[in-house]
């Protein structure tokens, strides 16, 4: 099986064309699980694939470590929109995605040669706030889950809810160097007030332009980075007062910086870099039956 390894930030995914590998479809999450393990497999946060679309130029799926689908990925699409570009399934600099979680649109910002994607903004569009687009249980379905307060060890957390094509609470903490977000996150995650599970932000606001922020991403444990979770962190800050409608924000996550707005069109706003890691062959009797 021919595939890409990228990474925004360090988020890293295995990235296989469907036009050029086709894949069994009903083994995708298999396929995901077996390539995320680092010690038999190739080792990354998830499989991504890049096929055909009727509505859009292409169309991503992404498929968590554990082999749960997702329904978008910030960094996700920045490394499709480089790849797309750069292997001449487009030949332009705006191009649209299909994913599960809606239809995104990204601007690539390409290097003096044109030849090659240095960044990438996405179109994320409306962040959805009712506990129902989470969802999110407890609480009339039609309002937004903001000041909500969640019990883990006896510890009250307080979130707000932000799906951006898939679900996040975030949280806000003093300094998310002190947080212990391998223990915090899992229980959160699998809370039963979120019954098709979370992903966690633990998020501390240095001012109203610059964000510090760490995740536990729903199927995938600890990343360097999440792109959707950043942009419902900058939705939660302004839900809260705590910037302004409009400002570009500075996100700082492990593996690197997001520029990030909600905008007063209402859409939401990301710009940040993508990286090729390498290319490969993965030849392995675990591919039995996955690859047509």
């Amino acid at each position: 099986m021919r595939f890409a390894k990228m990474h925004g930030l360090g988020n890293n995914y295995v990235y296989v064309n469907l036009l050029e590998e086709p894949l069994a479809e009903d083994m995708l999450a298999t396929l995901a699980v077996r390539v995320s393990n680092v010690s038999t497999g190739i080792g990354s946060d998830g499989l991504i694939t890049i096929g055909s679309s009727e509505i859009a130029d292409v169309r991503m799926r992404i498929f968590n470590a554990d082999g749960s689908e997702g329904q978008n990925c910030g960094n996700g699409l920045r490394c499709v929109g480089k790849y797309a570009y750069e292997k001449g399934m487009v030949s332009k600099d705006t191009l649209s995605v299909e994913t599960k979680g809606g239809l995104m649109h990204l601007t690539l910002h390409l290097e003096a040669s044109g030849r090659y994607v240095d960044e990438v903004t996405v179109d994320m569009g409306e962040p959805r706030l009712r506990r129902a687009d989470l969802p999110v249980l407890g609480g009339p379905s039609e309002e937004i889950a903001l000041g909500d307060t969640i019990l883990v060890d006896d510890d009250a957390y307080t979130f707000t809810g932000v799906s951006m094509g898939n679900p996040h609470a975030v949280i806000f903490v003093p300094d998310v160097k002190d947080v212990d977000v391998a223990l915090i996150g899992p229980q959160i995650e699998h809370h039963e007030r979120f019954p098709e599970r979370v992903n966690v932000e633990f998020v501390s606001v240095k001012d109203p332009a610059e964000l510090d922020f760490r995740v536990w991403e729903r199927g995938s444990g600890i990343t360097q980075a999440c792109g959707t979770g950043a942009c419902a962190a900058v939705v939660s800050t302004v839900l809260t007062g705590q910037t302004k409608r409009g400002q570009e924000v500075v996100v700082h996550l492990l593996g690197g910086d997001l520029r990030i707005r909600w905008d007063e069109d209402g859409h939401v706003y990301m710009r940040g870099a993508a990286a090729w890691i390498c290319e490969g062959v993965w030849a392995h009797d675990q591919l039995a039956g996955l690859v047509l």
